[in-house]
């Protein structure tokens, strides 16, 4: 295969090109007008030169549990009668419908995580959690919404906008039935312009049913992202309808802006395009105003211009600049719409000899894998946690993030434009036929303005990958990908077939684990392919643990423990490191997740395979990695030196990039080791209470120490915030880290007491976790045991700015309390 870059696809004749306009021209391109609605710009705020408003509908839902197998107990549905005659879809649309025993929440919202654990050998995998067919009194839940459109509304186009709910769900407005989206990843949305009441209440209720699963993981249940109502002129910007891509040569950039411009009214439009690019902070760096533009009723138009922008600040993994677009729609001598699209300027390369360049240099992929759960939330993650995880990530030298296994939530992928994270986008469905094409379409769409996403995923470990059938598969959806992005290549995650179906198809092929023959082998016989590790390691280890405890279900903190099928983490790191054609890789997995508890069963309920646990704490392993793969000394000393048996022998570890490191028991030498790059140092010591401490040396000098100490009884409890301030919009979050520690301060290794927690003020409690992967606490609770001395509480803020105040409690433990403001902000428009 070649080494792709955009040049290359236009070259190759793979797409055509709408923006051959020379520099400061515009062209235009009807377009057939798409039968179904998307959803719109993610980061579309409302507009005040334009009609345009994008307004959040999380606010204000109730929500009730249905039934899967009986009618009467889920609201009457499947009775016959939702589709006999139009607005009388769903009992619950029923304006005398009493929802008054409706659990009030706000959305995101996922039901499944405060359901009871279950052990059913079926459930093991996802999560232990009663969703599917055989539970169908906790796999079906409705959400209901009563809100109004101002007759002054009446005349714009109206949509209503789903993030992303998990999964099959129903939606209808006013008993109107609007549509049916089977996909609990893809963004879909529903334009309500017809079956909307002015000047009046609107009902909306969405039907959502959870008995199937998309993956082999926790996947959750419920509406779990962002709903928007989006009110727009006749004349707008659709769903997702600009696209910049940009060439870099000399200190200039060349940008090429793809806009579509729909016409929905009965009269043809004359209109303009105007697109002003705005840097970081807030010039405007370039200007381009369209010839007029005919575009006839009910259709859509592309327009394609051209602009430079001099100097311009390249988006990289160091300095992740943005820029913004500014799109006006001028019509009837106004601005009929005003669109806004982040994007970035960078250029991106794979090489079949020297892997992944970003911006003309040379970047080994550090990446991680991850699904999208979170201790004391699961899959409704308030859009801080994106930036909270990513951040965690990122201080372990990462530099890459794999959307595992589907489509992600659009926050996520602006915090990995915001923080410096390059993306592998994955769609969760292969295939060619509709459906699937529909749900890969709209997940390029929606993110190919994000300058993080280098490459595409088409699907991960599929049964067709070494088939011809897979390989046709693969063909259709890579010219899907082309057609809307001709600027970034495709992958697939592949662990067999290597040389055989799809990979005669990828631009990239992508390597799932195995070891250095094998990789070397593929070398050998497609040298001309660039290559990546799509997943990589599938290490497990618990946090805090140190002896491998089956009956428990914990797994040690050493690199020793991996399934059949992994490596060790510094197995596949040497491999990759070592050799430059290699692109770097993902390991498996960044965070631990609910499901899939590798190597044990219940009473597992959440996996081992993370370098971080589900509440972001770091395992020692994260330590290895942040050593290679960061540019900073580091040094690790573990484990803990708390044991219960004086003379028990003990393997005592170090993770550190320096040259060489001493180990000391109370005073006394251990003994010097020399660390050989991308491994580590390691000792066979009989324990004696006291301080292991090991120093480390650079250059022949000592540079720096760890140390660990034995510790006392667990005394007080210790509180750190992640920020001491938030915006009081009811949206933003601290994760307060707690720690259980003896009367010197010292994190009481094994300490388990349970904490009681308090929030008052301008906050509240919305998730505890403590990483414990065998816990069957509740993550919907007031209270929860530290494990292995460290647990940890969500706050989140009200909309009345204020102090918030936490405090935690323990029987026999000295209390603390944590104060966080919660900060006067505006909060982003919202449905009343």
């Amino acid at each position: 295969m070649p080494n792709w870059t955009r040049r290359d696809f236009l070259k190759n004749g793979i797409v055509v090109s709408a923006g051959a306009a020379s520099l400061g021209q515009g062209t235009s391109e009807l377009l057939a007008t798409p039968g179904r609605a998307l959803a719109a710009e993610v980061n579309q705020p409302a507009s005040s030169g334009s009609s345009r408003e994008r307004l959040l509908l999380d606010f204000g839902w109730h929500f009730h549990l249905g039934n899967a197998a009986d009618p009467s107990k889920d609201f009457d549905y499947g009775l016959g009668r939702a589709y006999q005659k139009t607005g009388d879809f769903f009992k619950p649309s029923r304006p005398d419908f009493d929802d008054s025993d409706w659990e009030a929440v706000d959305v995101p919202h996922d039901w499944g995580v405060a359901l009871p654990f279950h052990n059913d050998k079926w459930l093991t995998a996802h999560g232990s959690k009663p969703l599917g067919r055989p539970y169908p009194q906790t796999s079906v839940g409705w959400y209901r919404r009563v809100f109004e459109i101002a007759e002054s509304d009446r005349g714009s186009r109206l949509s209503l906008e789903f993030d992303g709910v998990f999964r099959d769900s129903m939606v209808a407005l006013n008993g109107n039935y609007l549509g049916r989206n089977l996909s609990g990843y893809a963004p879909f949305s529903y334009n309500i312009t017809d079956q909307a009441y002015y000047g009046r209440k609107n009902i909306l209720v969405v039907r959502v049913d959870a008995t199937e699963h998309e993956g082999w993981w926790y996947e959750g249940a419920g509406i779990y992202r962002h709903v928007w109502l989006v009110k727009t002129n006749p004349v707008h910007v659709p769903q997702w309808g600009t696209f910049v891509t940009s060439e870099v040569a000399n200190n200039s950039a060349t940008l090429t802006i793809a806009t579509e411009v729909g016409n929905d009214q009965d009269a043809d439009a004359s209109c303009r395009v105007v697109s002003r690019i705005v840097d970081g902070k807030g010039n405007v760096v370039a200007t381009h105003r369209s010839e007029p533009v005919q575009i006839p009723a009910w259709q859509r138009r592309k327009i394609t211009q051209k602009v430079k922008v001099s100097n311009p600040q390249l988006w990289s993994i160091e300095t992740p600049h943005m820029y913004r677009l500014e799109t006006t729609v001028e019509a009837g001598g106004t601005a009929a719409d005003t669109y806004e699209t982040p994007f970035g300027i960078r250029t991106i390369h794979f090489d079949k000899d020297n892997g992944f360049f970003l911006n003309g240099k040379p970047v080994k992929i550090k990446g991680t894998c991850n699904h999208q759960d979170h201790a004391g939330v699961g899959i409704a993650l308030p859009d801080r946690l994106q930036y909270y995880r990513i951040a965690r990530l990122k201080e372990l030298g990462s530099n890459g993030l794999r959307t595992s296994h589907n489509p992600p939530t659009p926050e996520l992928m602006d915090a990995c434009d915001r923080l410096g994270i390059v993306v592998l986008d994955e769609t969760r469905m292969f295939s060619s036929v509709p459906e699937g094409l529909s749900q890969l379409s709209r997940l390029v769409r929606r993110d190919r303005n994000h300058p993080s996403v280098v490459f595409w995923s088409t699907g991960n470990e599929e049964q067709e990958q070494g088939t011809a059938r897979g390989a046709r598969i693969c063909r259709t959806m890579k010219r899907l990908v082309h057609r809307l992005d001709p600027t970034r290549p495709i992958t697939q995650a592949m662990n067999g077939g290597w040389g055989e179906g799809i990979s005669t198809v990828l631009d990239v092929m992508g390597f799932n684990y195995k070891h250095a023959p094998e990789i070397d082998a593929y070398r050998r016989k497609f040298p001309n392919q660039p290559a990546v590790g799509t997943e990589v390691a599938s290490t497990v280890s618990t946090r805090g643990i140190y002896f491998n405890d089956p009956e428990s279900g914990y797994v040690s903190s050493y690199d020793e423990n991996y399934p059949p099928w992994a490596t060790s983490a510094e197995e596949w790191w040497q491999i990759y490191d070592e050799r430059p054609w290699l692109s770097g890789g993902f390991v498996w997995t960044g965070f631990d997740y609910r499901g899939e508890p590798t190597p044990y069963g219940w009473p597992c309920i959440s996996s081992h395979f993370g370098v971080l646990d589900t509440c972001g704490f770091f395992k020692d392993l994260g330590y290895y990695y942040k050593a290679w793969w960061g540019d900073k000394p580091v040094l690790h000393l573990f484990p803990h030196w708390t044991w219960d048996q004086e003379g028990k022998p003990i393997d005592v570890w170090c993770f550190t990039n320096l040259d060489k490191v001493e180990l000391f028991l109370n005073g006394k030498s251990l003994g010097a080791k020399t660390v050989e790059k991308n491994s580590h140092a390691a000792w066979k010591v009989n324990y004696m209470p006291g301080v292991i401490e090991a120093r480390g040396y650079k250059g022949g000098k000592q540079v720096m120490t760890d140390k660990r100490e034995t510790t006392g009884k667990p005394a007080k409890i210790v509180l750190q915030p992640d920020r001491a301030k938030i915006g009081a919009d009811g949206e933003d979050v601290s994760v307060v880290a707690v720690s259980v520690v003896d009367s010197q301060g010292r994190v009481v290794p094994e300490a388990d007491n349970l904490i009681s927690f308090q929030v008052s003020g301008s906050g509240k409690l919305i998730g505890v976790g403590n990483g414990d992967p065998s816990s069957h606490e509740a993550d919907k609770a007031s209270e929860r045991h530290a494990f292995n001395g460290l647990c940890a509480a969500i706050v989140q803020g009200t909309k009345q700015a204020g102090q918030i105040t936490v405090q935690a409690s323990s029987p026999g433990l000295e209390s603390a309390t944590a104060t966080i403001d919660a900060e006067q902000v505006t909060p982003r428009p919202a449905v009343a």
